[in-house]
């Protein structure tokens, strides 16, 4: 907690640290300016010397000069070789003497140098550590600013842990009581499933009859599909075989299965109706496979097949009802004919042909299954709309019988009682 103080005179209030700050940076900033102050009078006062120095010198060796030029002519008028002598040697003499001076001069003006460069050097790393104590001074500001925002940190950090705990406890709570719901809406779902499978059967049977015999009518429209009489049991249609000239050459008599169980029985009563239809073939289409057939195939006289492989089963049969009829039509020839077919059927070119239909079922039979898995999807959304419906009405109608009684209004969705409660 930053400790604050107060103004006598204002009353205004601010941290103890920001006051003791900016007077630092006052009494800083009031160095620095008597530093650069000194450091000019002290450059000007330099300048000043080594200008008035300069001027005696040069004044110096002026009249140094005068005074030269003065014994020169003196000494001219005299003896020649005496003057030249004299000159000589009062000019090494005087050269000495300037050179001494000078060189003294200069030592002198390079020590003054030197120290004027030392002071400045000392006023360099003054003010150089007052700029280091006001970065240290910084950066303990922030350290006692960082260690306050950690602990103010902490703080909210403990106090988000217990809201957290606090809504994890309630989201557990919540997640257990839908957990329980969800068991019992699966058993109530279990329950609809089974009571809307026991009364959807023979509507589901029917529908595959007419798409049987839809089917039969869309791929062979120049045969005759008639529907069997209600009084015959075990068999739903019959299709009269007819050639490209109209003549009929044979009958196939079908039976629809719905169920998740195969009946031995079945086969047996269609061929009772075979014989008294007078139909060639019989083929029996149903969900579930006899255990002995993995595919179509003949089981006691009877062919057996899924709805998706009837289709390319009854144009083999029906192709070859065809060339039996055509075969048996004509008086002449006969057995030529029958090796003919014999030949046919064992040849190379019906079991390529038997191949390519194959392949053809097996690809009808992929995108059935797929239909199947959709059509299977699209129930299963419908039942859960279905089962959202009587709940709900579940919780209208004890609603009204709560208040109104149960025997004032009939609210019951089902033929029977078996609207599902709540509490079930």
């Amino acid at each position: 907690m930053l400790t604050k103080i107060k103004c006598p005179n204002c009353g205004h209030e601010f941290p103890l640290d920001e006051a003791l700050n900016d007077e630092l940076k006052e009494a800083i900033e009031e160095q620095k300016q008597e530093l650069r102050q000194q450091m000019i009078e002290y450059k000007n006062k330099k300048e000043e010397e080594l200008r008035i120095k300069e001027e005696a010198f040069e004044q110096f060796k002026r009249t140094q000069e005068d005074r030269f030029q003065v014994q020169l002519q003196a000494e001219l008028k005299k003896q020649n070789q005496q003057l030249e002598e004299s000159i000589r040697k009062s000019t090494q003499a005087d050269f000495e003497n300037q050179l001494r001076m000078l060189t003294d001069t200069n030592k002198e003006n390079e020590e003054k140098l030197r120290m004027s460069r030392q002071k400045e050097l000392e006023y360099l790393k003054k003010e150089q550590d007052l700029k280091t104590r006001e970065a240290e001074m910084e950066i303990e500001l922030q350290k006692k600013l960082q260690q306050e925002r950690g602990k103010l940190s902490d703080e909210l950090r403990k106090i988000e842990e217990q809201k957290i705990a606090a809504k994890e406890n309630e989201f557990n709570m919540r997640l257990k009581e839908l957990e329980k719901q969800l068991e019992d809406q699966k058993k109530l779902a279990e329950e609809m499933r089974r009571k809307a499978e026991q009364g959807s059967m023979q509507l589901q049977g029917e529908v595959q009859e007419l798409a049987l015999e839809e089917m039969l009518k869309t791929t062979f429209p120049f045969d005759v599909i008639s529907e069997v009489g209600k009084g015959v049991r075990g068999a739903d249609c019959i299709q009269t075989i007819r050639n490209p000239f109209g003549q009929e050459c044979g009958r196939i008599i079908f039976e629809s299965k719905r169920t998740k169980i195969f009946t031995a029985d079945w086969i047996e009563k269609l061929k009772a109706d075979m014989r008294s239809q007078g139909a060639d073939i019989a083929i029996l289409v149903t969900q579930t496979m006899p255990a002995d057939l993995v595919q179509f195939g003949e089981k006691n006289g009877v062919w057996v097949c899924s709805f998706a492989e009837v289709k390319p089963l009854v144009q083999v049969l029906r192709d070859g009802i065809i060339r039996v009829f055509n075969a048996t039509r004509s008086q002449e020839n006969r057995g030529d004919k029958m090796h003919m077919l014999y030949d046919y059927l064992t040849s190379n070119e019906f079991s390529e042909q038997w191949k390519a239909i194959r392949e053809g079922f097996m690809s009808m039979k992929l995108s059935i299954q797929r239909e199947r898995d959709a059509m299977e999807k699209l129930w299963k959304s419908r039942e859960k709309q279905l089962e959202k419906v009587l709940l709900n009405a579940a919780h209208v109608r004890g609603s009204i019988e709560g208040i109104a009684g149960a025997d004032m209004v009939n609210l019951q969705l089902l033929d029977h009682d078996d609207t599902p409660e709540l509490g079930e």
